[in-house]
């Protein structure tokens, strides 16, 4: 996610400053000669395109009553917020710290964590991270969470049979993984103070202060792009262990995962990748919205800085859940991952009321190329997925 975002907002190598000494922040969307208009892009791209008061990327025209709220917001909400944020994001450092100490962290194949340290240590880390979490969320604005559980329905999945049915109420299993739709950052945080799972992370986010050492304690499976270790499973491989792993032993933290690949606009469900799915165990759908009116929560085409600017703006922001029931596959669904991971991903389209789309992060990266006036859209589809 990070890298993704670095490398849809990054500056073209070969450009070069505008003569009148301008700022990217001051030059049209498109260039002049674009081939394409903003029109014709978005609906092309429609799962990528900002829909709120403030524009394609953010950049747009705003209104006066708007402009007054955010200089408002700035000089009194955000340093508040800022504030606060950092004080908890401090105080939960401090707590892994002092509840890791003298302690070896599981080393397995240049991965490292303290998740599956056990025991009262264990208890107080899981629990004060979902704690400090939603608190967090609220602090940010988040001052309530509605969510909604649908019941298990034996009839909505007829690739199972009535035997098989019976047979998963009466002995259920413990889901490996949940799987989610991915529209902001902020879904990580809301699923911290949900269920408090791993996630898959760069490994330059082991070495991050303060966050480095909750992610190790959050069990973060670590993507290392540049390993040539030829005994190294690669990310694929210990995600699937992980999720057996979290399939049998209640003890163990759940895989939160998010197949898309990349973030919409909240609207769209885009393929899923079928890393997920290849442990061929139950899964836990979830479903997460983001209702506004003014901003946008979806981080799709703007940039990270005016994203939490804005966000630490809004007075009140929303989010809306539905979490599924636990999604049993089928034994031809556990023979063909790509089969398993098209039922689940129709499931949640059906339930969330999402657009599925057959865009990728391939041509979110040409839709932010365009935006941004770099001719050289060829380029951006030789870049490897985060």
């Amino acid at each position: 996610m990070e890298s993704e975002m670095q490398d849809l907002t990054s500056k073209p190598a070969n450009s070069t400053a505008p003569a009148d000494g301008s700022t990217k922040e001051d030059r049209p969307l498109l260039k002049p000669q674009s081939t394409e208009n903003l029109e014709e892009l978005e609906n092309k791209f429609a799962a990528f395109v900002r829909n709120d008061v403030y524009g394609t990327m953010g950049r747009g025209e705003l209104p006066l009553t708007e402009k007054v709220l955010l200089g408002f917001a700035l000089v009194t909400l955000v340093p508040i917020r800022v504030i606060l944020a950092m004080g908890v994001l401090i105080l939960y450092y401090l707590i892994c710290r002092i509840f890791t100490l003298f302690l070896v962290p599981n080393r397995d194949e240049e991965q490292e964590d303290y998740a599956h340290v056990g025991g009262w240590r264990r208890n107080v880390i899981v629990l004060s991270g979902r704690f400090l979490s939603r608190v967090l969320l609220f602090v940010l604005g988040f001052y309530w969470i509605k969510e909604t559980y649908r019941i298990a329905d034996a009839q909505e999945k007829p690739s199972s049979t009535q035997n098989e049915v019976n047979n998963q109420v009466e002995d259920p299993e413990r889901p490996g993984a949940i799987i989610s739709n991915h529209v902001s950052y902020l879904d990580i945080l809301y699923h911290m103070s949900s269920s408090f799972p791993s996630f898959v992370a760069k490994r330059s986010v082991a070495k991050l202060p303060l966050i480095g050492l909750i992610s190790k304690c959050l069990g973060c499976v670590y993507v290392q792009r540049e390993s040539k270790s030829s005994d190294f499973k690669g990310v694929s491989g210990v995600v699937t262990e992980r999720v057996q792993e979290a399939h049998k032993d209640k003890s163990a933290p759940m895989m939160m995962l998010f197949p898309e690949g990349t973030t919409t606009n909240g609207d769209f469900l885009l393929p899923f990748k079928t890393g997920a799915f290849l442990a061929r165990v139950p899964v836990l759908p979830v479903i997460l919205r983001y209702p506004y009116q003014r901003f946008s929560l979806a981080w799709d085409s703007i940039s990270g800085v005016r994203h939490v600017l804005f966000l630490l703006c809004q007075f009140v922001n929303h989010i809306e859940v539905t979490r599924l029931p636990v999604y049993y596959p089928s034994h031809q669904e556990k023979d063909d991952s790509k089969f398993y991971a098209e039922n689940v991903r129709r499931l949640m389209a059906s339930e969330g009321n999402l657009i599925m789309s057959n865009i990728r992060l391939a041509e979110k990266r040409i839709y932010h190329a365009a935006l941004n006036g770099n001719d050289s859209l060829p380029s951006v589809l030789h870049q490897k997925d985060d």
